[in-house]
Protein backbone atom coordinates (compact mmCIF):
# COMPACT_ATOMS: atom_id res chain seq x y z
CA UNK A 1 0.00 0.00 0.00
CA UNK A 2 1.76 3.45 -0.96
CA UNK A 3 1.70 5.84 1.91
CA UNK A 4 3.31 9.29 1.77
CA UNK A 5 6.74 10.10 3.32
CA UNK A 6 7.03 12.66 6.58
CA UNK A 7 8.67 14.92 3.79
CA UNK A 8 5.93 14.79 1.59
CA UNK A 9 3.21 15.20 4.34
CA UNK A 10 4.99 18.03 5.67
CA UNK A 11 4.87 19.58 1.83
CA UNK A 12 1.40 19.56 1.75
CA UNK A 13 0.64 20.79 5.52
CA UNK A 14 2.72 23.81 4.91
CA UNK A 15 0.38 24.81 1.59
CA UNK A 16 -2.43 23.92 3.86
CA UNK A 17 -1.68 26.22 6.68
CA UNK A 18 -0.49 28.97 4.26
CA UNK A 19 -3.99 29.46 2.87
CA UNK A 20 -3.61 27.28 -0.27
CA UNK A 21 -7.17 25.76 -1.69
CA UNK A 22 -6.87 21.97 -2.14
CA UNK A 23 -6.65 22.05 -6.15
CA UNK A 24 -3.90 24.29 -5.77
CA UNK A 25 -2.17 21.96 -3.19
CA UNK A 26 -2.72 19.49 -5.61
CA UNK A 27 -1.15 21.58 -8.41
CA UNK A 28 2.17 22.48 -6.41
CA UNK A 29 3.06 18.84 -4.60
CA UNK A 30 1.58 16.54 -7.15
CA UNK A 31 -0.14 14.67 -4.72
CA UNK A 32 -3.81 13.37 -5.71
CA UNK A 33 -7.16 15.65 -4.54
CA UNK A 34 -8.25 12.43 -2.54
CA UNK A 35 -4.71 12.02 -0.96
CA UNK A 36 -5.11 15.31 0.46
CA UNK A 37 -8.21 15.35 1.61
CA UNK A 38 -7.72 11.80 3.77
CA UNK A 39 -4.88 13.45 5.06
CA UNK A 40 -6.37 16.77 6.20
CA UNK A 41 -9.22 14.62 7.85
CA UNK A 42 -6.94 12.16 9.71
CA UNK A 43 -4.08 14.77 10.85
CA UNK A 44 -6.65 17.25 11.79
CA UNK A 45 -8.33 14.29 14.26
CA UNK A 46 -5.08 13.88 15.54
CA UNK A 47 -4.01 17.41 15.99
CA UNK A 48 -7.10 18.02 17.71
CA UNK A 49 -6.56 14.83 20.30
CA UNK A 50 -3.05 16.40 20.59
CA UNK A 51 -3.97 19.80 21.87
CA UNK A 52 -7.56 18.48 23.80
CA UNK A 53 -4.99 16.51 25.74
CA UNK A 54 -2.08 19.36 26.56
CA UNK A 55 -3.99 22.94 26.90
CA UNK A 56 -4.87 21.90 30.75
CA UNK A 57 -4.13 23.82 33.73
CA UNK A 58 -3.13 27.19 31.81
CA UNK A 59 -1.95 30.11 33.35
CA UNK A 60 -4.40 32.04 31.44
CA UNK A 61 -4.98 35.53 32.61
CA UNK A 62 -7.10 37.64 30.12
CA UNK A 63 -9.17 36.06 28.01
CA UNK A 64 -11.08 37.65 24.77
CA UNK A 65 -13.86 35.41 23.16
CA UNK A 66 -15.85 36.02 19.52
CA UNK A 67 -17.30 33.76 16.77
CA UNK A 68 -16.61 33.93 12.95
CA UNK A 69 -18.80 32.79 10.19
CA UNK A 70 -18.64 30.91 7.54
CA UNK A 71 -20.61 28.26 5.18
CA UNK A 72 -20.66 24.61 4.23
CA UNK A 73 -22.05 23.16 1.66
CA UNK A 74 -23.51 26.38 0.09
CA UNK A 75 -24.86 29.63 1.36
CA UNK A 76 -27.79 29.88 3.39
CA UNK A 77 -29.76 31.00 1.08
CA UNK A 78 -28.69 28.20 -1.15
CA UNK A 79 -29.37 25.14 1.13
CA UNK A 80 -31.62 22.31 -0.49
CA UNK A 81 -35.25 22.14 0.70
CA UNK A 82 -34.14 18.51 1.98
CA UNK A 83 -31.11 19.73 4.46
CA UNK A 84 -33.06 23.14 5.88
CA UNK A 85 -32.30 23.57 9.48
CA UNK A 86 -29.60 20.32 8.64
CA UNK A 87 -26.52 21.37 10.66
CA UNK A 88 -23.49 21.49 7.85
CA UNK A 89 -25.51 22.90 5.75
CA UNK A 90 -25.69 26.48 5.06
CA UNK A 91 -24.27 28.79 7.97
CA UNK A 92 -21.77 27.69 10.38
CA UNK A 93 -20.00 29.76 13.46
CA UNK A 94 -16.55 28.76 14.89
CA UNK A 95 -16.48 30.37 18.16
CA UNK A 96 -12.54 31.33 18.89
CA UNK A 97 -10.92 32.03 22.13
CA UNK A 98 -7.37 33.84 22.40
CA UNK A 99 -5.25 34.64 25.55
CA UNK A 100 -4.10 38.40 25.22
CA UNK A 101 -0.62 37.54 26.94
CA UNK A 102 0.64 34.60 24.89
CA UNK A 103 -1.71 34.79 22.30
CA UNK A 104 -2.45 31.44 22.33
CA UNK A 105 -5.68 29.78 21.35
CA UNK A 106 -6.65 26.94 23.90
CA UNK A 107 -10.57 26.25 22.84
CA UNK A 108 -12.52 26.94 19.92
CA UNK A 109 -15.77 24.89 18.76
CA UNK A 110 -16.86 24.79 15.10
CA UNK A 111 -20.69 24.86 15.40
CA UNK A 112 -23.91 27.29 15.34
CA UNK A 113 -24.38 30.36 16.70
CA UNK A 114 -26.98 29.03 19.97
CA UNK A 115 -27.00 29.25 23.33
CA UNK A 116 -26.34 25.40 23.36
CA UNK A 117 -22.92 25.85 21.58
CA UNK A 118 -22.15 28.93 23.62
CA UNK A 119 -22.28 27.20 27.02
CA UNK A 120 -20.48 24.14 25.31
CA UNK A 121 -17.90 26.59 23.73
CA UNK A 122 -17.18 28.37 27.15
CA UNK A 123 -17.52 25.45 29.76
CA UNK A 124 -14.79 23.92 27.43
CA UNK A 125 -12.59 27.19 27.87
CA UNK A 126 -13.09 27.02 31.70
CA UNK A 127 -11.85 23.73 32.13
CA UNK A 128 -8.66 24.31 30.93
CA UNK A 129 -7.78 27.38 32.98
CA UNK A 130 -6.40 27.23 36.35
CA UNK A 131 -6.76 30.43 37.91
CA UNK A 132 -9.08 33.50 37.91
CA UNK A 133 -9.62 35.10 34.40
CA UNK A 134 -10.34 38.48 33.25
CA UNK A 135 -12.30 38.07 29.81
CA UNK A 136 -14.19 40.14 26.91
CA UNK A 137 -16.74 39.47 24.70
CA UNK A 138 -18.97 41.23 22.31
CA UNK A 139 -22.27 42.14 23.42
CA UNK A 140 -24.34 38.46 22.12
CA UNK A 141 -26.72 37.61 24.28
CA UNK A 142 -25.81 33.65 24.90
CA UNK A 143 -22.73 34.64 26.87
CA UNK A 144 -23.87 36.12 29.93
CA UNK A 145 -25.86 32.46 30.15
CA UNK A 146 -22.89 31.02 29.14
CA UNK A 147 -20.72 32.24 31.37
CA UNK A 148 -22.57 32.25 34.25
CA UNK A 149 -23.07 28.64 34.11
CA UNK A 150 -19.28 27.98 33.31
CA UNK A 151 -17.02 30.18 35.66
CA UNK A 152 -20.26 31.08 38.34
CA UNK A 153 -18.62 34.45 40.44
CA UNK A 154 -15.18 33.26 39.62
CA UNK A 155 -14.99 35.57 37.06
CA UNK A 156 -13.79 39.23 35.94
CA UNK A 157 -16.09 39.93 32.89
CA UNK A 158 -16.94 42.51 30.93
CA UNK A 159 -18.91 42.85 27.55
CA UNK A 160 -17.50 45.62 24.98
CA UNK A 161 -20.33 46.49 22.35
CA UNK A 162 -19.52 48.37 19.38
CA UNK A 163 -21.37 51.16 17.83
CA UNK A 164 -21.25 51.53 13.75
CA UNK A 165 -22.38 53.93 11.36
CA UNK A 166 -24.75 53.10 8.66
CA UNK A 167 -23.84 55.57 6.25
CA UNK A 168 -22.14 53.06 3.88
CA UNK A 169 -23.57 52.42 0.20
CA UNK A 170 -25.06 48.83 -0.79
CA UNK A 171 -21.51 48.37 -2.56
CA UNK A 172 -19.60 49.17 0.97
CA UNK A 173 -21.79 46.90 2.57
CA UNK A 174 -20.88 44.39 0.67
CA UNK A 175 -17.10 44.45 0.33
CA UNK A 176 -15.88 46.31 3.58
CA UNK A 177 -17.18 46.23 7.02
CA UNK A 178 -19.42 49.28 8.48
CA UNK A 179 -16.75 51.79 10.22
CA UNK A 180 -16.89 51.67 14.24
CA UNK A 181 -17.73 54.78 15.58
CA UNK A 182 -18.05 54.30 19.67
CA UNK A 183 -17.86 51.50 22.28
CA UNK A 184 -19.86 50.98 25.53
CA UNK A 185 -17.94 48.74 27.65
CA UNK A 186 -20.14 47.34 30.40
CA UNK A 187 -19.03 44.93 33.34
CA UNK A 188 -20.96 41.64 33.87
CA UNK A 189 -19.15 40.30 36.66
CA UNK A 190 -16.21 40.42 39.32
CA UNK A 191 -13.86 43.85 38.70
CA UNK A 192 -12.47 43.67 35.17
CA UNK A 193 -9.54 46.03 34.51
CA UNK A 194 -10.66 48.75 32.39
CA UNK A 195 -7.90 49.05 30.33
CA UNK A 196 -7.63 45.71 29.37
CA UNK A 197 -11.46 45.46 28.34
CA UNK A 198 -10.70 44.52 24.64
CA UNK A 199 -11.52 41.89 21.88
CA UNK A 200 -9.04 43.50 19.27
CA UNK A 201 -7.03 40.29 19.63
CA UNK A 202 -9.62 37.70 18.97
CA UNK A 203 -10.88 40.09 16.31
CA UNK A 204 -7.70 40.11 14.73
CA UNK A 205 -7.27 36.64 15.20
CA UNK A 206 -10.61 36.00 13.06
CA UNK A 207 -8.31 37.84 10.24
CA UNK A 208 -5.22 35.06 10.69
CA UNK A 209 -8.30 32.30 10.15
CA UNK A 210 -9.21 34.06 7.10
CA UNK A 211 -5.70 34.59 5.60
CA UNK A 212 -4.71 30.95 6.50
CA UNK A 213 -7.85 29.19 5.69
CA UNK A 214 -9.13 29.41 2.38
CA UNK A 215 -12.11 27.77 3.16
CA UNK A 216 -12.70 30.91 5.75
CA UNK A 217 -12.08 33.60 2.26
CA UNK A 218 -15.35 35.84 1.66
CA UNK A 219 -16.77 35.44 -1.60
CA UNK A 220 -15.15 32.15 -2.47
CA UNK A 221 -15.62 28.77 -4.23
CA UNK A 222 -12.97 27.05 -2.02
CA UNK A 223 -15.39 26.50 0.95
CA UNK A 224 -16.05 23.74 2.79
CA UNK A 225 -18.28 20.90 0.85
CA UNK A 226 -18.45 19.07 4.10
CA UNK A 227 -18.08 20.32 7.66
CA UNK A 228 -15.91 17.50 9.43
CA UNK A 229 -13.08 19.09 6.28
CA UNK A 230 -13.98 22.36 7.67
CA UNK A 231 -13.38 21.02 11.69
CA UNK A 232 -10.20 19.11 10.49
CA UNK A 233 -8.75 22.31 8.26
CA UNK A 234 -9.51 24.78 12.00
CA UNK A 235 -7.61 21.90 13.94
CA UNK A 236 -4.71 21.73 11.47
CA UNK A 237 -4.68 25.69 11.70
CA UNK A 238 -4.23 26.06 15.03
CA UNK A 239 -2.01 23.11 15.49
CA UNK A 240 0.44 25.49 13.44
CA UNK A 241 -0.42 28.69 14.98
CA UNK A 242 -0.30 27.73 18.24
CA UNK A 243 3.08 25.23 17.92
CA UNK A 244 5.13 26.42 14.78
CA UNK A 245 4.72 29.60 13.85
CA UNK A 246 6.93 31.82 15.80
CA UNK A 247 4.41 35.13 16.83
CA UNK A 248 5.80 38.44 15.86
CA UNK A 249 4.56 40.07 19.37
CA UNK A 250 6.29 37.20 21.28
CA UNK A 251 9.75 37.63 19.14
CA UNK A 252 11.88 39.20 22.42
CA UNK A 253 14.51 37.88 23.96
CA UNK A 254 13.57 35.41 21.51
CA UNK A 255 11.42 33.68 18.64
CA UNK A 256 8.43 32.24 20.29
CA UNK A 257 5.49 30.56 19.63
CA UNK A 258 2.07 31.03 21.40
CA UNK A 259 2.48 27.42 22.91
CA UNK A 260 5.95 28.39 23.64
CA UNK A 261 4.54 31.44 26.05
CA UNK A 262 1.77 29.73 27.47
CA UNK A 263 4.39 26.96 29.00
CA UNK A 264 3.20 23.95 26.81
CA UNK A 265 5.75 23.39 24.41
CA UNK A 266 9.58 23.91 24.47
CA UNK A 267 10.43 24.25 20.83
CA UNK A 268 8.83 25.69 17.61
CA UNK A 269 7.48 22.79 16.00
CA UNK A 270 8.60 21.94 12.08
CA UNK A 271 5.91 20.60 9.83
CA UNK A 272 7.33 17.08 10.21
CA UNK A 273 6.82 17.10 13.44
CA UNK A 274 3.29 17.76 12.91
CA UNK A 275 2.63 15.57 10.22
CA UNK A 276 4.39 12.93 12.58
CA UNK A 277 1.20 13.32 15.17
CA UNK A 278 -0.31 10.94 12.79
CA UNK A 279 1.95 7.92 14.07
Amino acid sequence: MNRLSTEKRAQIIGCLVEGMSIRATVRITGASKNTISKLLGDLGKACSEYQDKVMRDLSCKRLQFDEIWSFVYSKQKNVPEDHEGEFGYGDVWTWTCIDAETKLVPSWLVGERTTEDACEFVSDVASRVSDRVQLTTDGYKPYLVAVESAFGGGIDYAMLHKIYGNDQTEAQKRYSPAICTGIEKRVIEGAPDQDHVSTSYVERQNLTMRMGMRRFTRLTNAFSKKVENLTAAVSLHFMYYNFARPHQSLSNPYKRTPAMAAGVADHIWTLSEIANLLD
